[in-house]
């Protein structure tokens, strides 16, 4: 994709990744706040309805994402145990997907073909254990049902493994204190075929749907 392309789709919002929330290390709860300045600053639907949260990680939780900041390499690689990033469905046909994610040095947003090209290389060839697998959850149900008391950023002794944000922790609209392992828990295992139950259900599942780094980009195509 020609670098005019890319700031073309980069341009479709005038939001810059600074304007966003950012803490190193809580993807999942930059991705919570990106989701919603995106619908509060009429960025999206006003439901949230054409944002997706989407996980990414494996049985191993070992992850491989190129461009990332946090790395000290020159290709950007890190290996993370997840990453969560954030997917804008545009129902233009003149319009690519955008991927929001925030610890990624590519152009922000990204075109969707253009995020998995560079940061996923789902042609790459990875041994298996290494393989990445997508959690999609629809926003309006990521908005509802999740929750983090950031308990798995503490070490055994309680202390913090990095410093966390400053606002109060995220709970559930159901009272429900923490539930990020429940999301970030992906197996190969868990993968759904690109049927039409399986995208109907990213709308009513709380949990969204598990798809290979092959399927992402035919179901963001697909999904309505």
């Amino acid at each position: 994709m020609s670098s005019s392309k890319l700031e073309l789709a980069a341009s479709e919002t005038p939001l810059a990744a600074s304007y966003f929330h950012h803490t190193p290390y809580y993807c999942e709860e930059n991705v919570y706040f990106l989701l919603r300045k995106l619908i509060d600053d009429g960025q999206a639907n006003s439901d949230g309805s054409d944002l997706f949260a989407v996980f990414i990680s494996n049985d191993k939780k070992q992850v491989p994402l190129w461009h990332q900041k946090a790395s000290r390499r020159a290709d950007g690689i890190v290996l993370w145990d997840y990453h969560v990033i954030c997917v804008q469905k545009r129902k233009d046909g003149n319009s690519s997907h955008l991927v929001f994610d925030l610890d990624s040095s590519l152009p922000f947003p990204s075109p969707l073909a253009y995020y998995i090209s560079e940061t996923v290389r789902a042609s790459f060839p990875l041994f298996s254990e290494f393989e990445r697998c997508f959690r999609i959850v629809h926003a309006p149900l990521f908005l509802r049902f999740f929750a983090s008391d950031r308990r798995h950023m503490k070490d055994d002794s309680g202390n913090w493994m990095a410093e966390p944000p400053s606002y109060n922790v995220i709970t559930a609209e159901d009272g429900t204190a923490h539930n990020l392992n429940d999301y970030m828990s992906i197996s190969s295992a868990t993968v759904k075929n690109l049927e039409a139950d399986t995208l109907a259900a990213v709308h009513t599942e709380k949990l969204g749907v598990v798809v290979r780094s092959d399927q992402l980009e035919e179901f963001f195509s697909q999904v309505s």
